[in-house]
């Protein structure tokens, strides 16, 4: 069984885990640090989970009595999720429950499966701009003007996206207040960020033109840097992965036999898992990085932290001494990609699944990881031969580097898998 010892010692983990007490009642320690009480229970047959509330907020003492008070609905046949949202009923919880406290209780439910570095981020943005300003008040108190007055707040720093995002977190905190029958209705319902936000000029992430990939390609060759980032930044143009799918990367995901490196759901964008068949010049590079970093479980750890990894910015930093600031970023390896790609006749949809531009229709996107395999293979091979060509050569035309007969399989129509 638990005690209130324990509960203040346990240690957060890279992932959420859950410590049992008696009778159903457990606590979830997520890895930003918080911790729910909660109930696991059957009804019809059917695993339910009802949540109690945040740890120091509710104590060892208080969980356990609430605990008592669900089983006994329980043992009634009642679902005591159910009935909490048809009647109301708010057992377990403070009728006046702050903001705050309810944001608590819905990030330890909404983070189970989401990334240490997502569930930071979200919380980073309630400690800063959310609970300073609602924080404190009765959730029911809040309406749709207050909610208006903290996004303009946060809009006029000059961080539009943060405010449209605090928008999108609040609506989700006030459906789990609705759902545990706190509110009756979401005032981040009643309007959407465009109605009250001045609009913001779209940027695209900065890139060079495709005729000074060759420079680009040879600044890189002779970089005087780390070894690791010169390779991180070969790797980034043979591959255009993202630069948080490029970093976070582990050597499991590297499928030596196969020449892949398969990226699983959760490191995506999209969640949905990713297959990137790897050239003979990206194993090469992957055999030399192997050997400064095999031992590890990351391919690319910090320099301070070898367990965690290198710095989003380094790549960006590596660009800027090379002269390139402001006209280059990592994304932008996966712009010129798609641009020169398409410019020498590769087929759209070959090169919209390269760059996990998914679908997502959730029957379809499960498959679509190993969709067109065999055209991207050969395609991504061009690809790296046209890079090496052009760090050879910063002339376009002595740079043409597909084969004719590859080039019969890669033009073929999209229809084939």
């Amino acid at each position: 069984m638990l005690s209130d010892t324990k509960l203040k010692n346990v240690k957060p983990k890279e992932r959420g885990f859950r410590l049992a007490d008696d009778r159903g009642l457990c606590v979830l320690v997520q890895p930003s640090g918080s911790k729910l009480f909660q109930l696991r229970y059957r009804h019809l047959n059917k695993q339910r989970i009802y949540s109690i509330g945040s740890y120091p907020d509710v104590s060892l003492a208080q969980a356990r009595e609430m605990r008592e008070q669900v089983r006994k609905l329980i043992a009634q046949g009642i679902d005591p999720v159910e009935h909490r949202r048809l009647s109301g009923s708010r057992i377990g919880f403070d009728p006046n429950a702050s903001f705050e406290t309810v944001a608590k209780e819905w990030l330890a439910t909404w983070s189970v499966g989401k990334s240490a570095r997502h569930v930071g981020y979200v919380e980073r943005r309630l400690l800063a701009d959310i609970y300073p300003i609602i924080g404190e008040r009765s959730i029911e108190s809040i309406t749709a003007p207050d909610l208006v007055g903290l996004l303009k707040r946060i809009e006029r720093r000059g961080a539009h996206d943060i405010a449209k995002r605090a928008h999108q977190t609040c609506g989700q905190i006030f459906r789990y207040a609705v759902a545990t029958g706190r509110i009756k209705s979401n005032p981040a319902k009643d309007f959407q960020p465009s109605d009250v936000l001045i609009s913001a000029v779209k940027k695209n992430f900065a890139r060079i033109d495709a005729k000074e990939i060759g420079p680009l390609m040879q600044a890189i060759e002779v970089y005087t840097g780390s070894a690791m980032t010169r390779i991180a930044m070969k790797l980034m143009a043979m591959t255009f992965v993202r630069t948080s799918e490029l970093i976070n990367a582990r050597w499991q995901e590297i499928d030596w036999d196969a020449s892949r490196w398969n990226i699983p759901a959760e490191r995506m964008k999209m969640r949905d898992p990713h297959v990137v068949p790897l050239s003979s010049q990206a194993l090469q590079q992957l055999k030399l990085l192997h050997k400064l970093t095999g031992r590890l479980e990351l391919m690319f750890p910090g320099e301070r932290n070898r367990k965690t990894p290198m710095s989003n910015n380094t790549i960006l930093k590596a660009l800027e001494r090379m002269g390139y600031g402001g006209r280059m970023t990592g994304h932008g390896f996966r712009g010129l990609a798609s641009t020169v790609l398409h410019e020498k006749g590769f087929d759209h949809q070959h090169i919209e699944a390269q760059l996990a531009h998914q679908s997502r229709n959730r029957v379809s996107a499960a498959y679509n990881h190993a969709k067109y395999l065999i055209q991207r293979t050969l395609m991504m091979q061009a690809w790296a031969d046209f890079l090496e060509a052009q760090t050879k050569s910063a002339s376009p035309e002595q740079s043409e580097p597909i084969k004719d007969e590859a080039r019969a399989i890669l033009l073929e129509p999209a229809m084939s898998a």
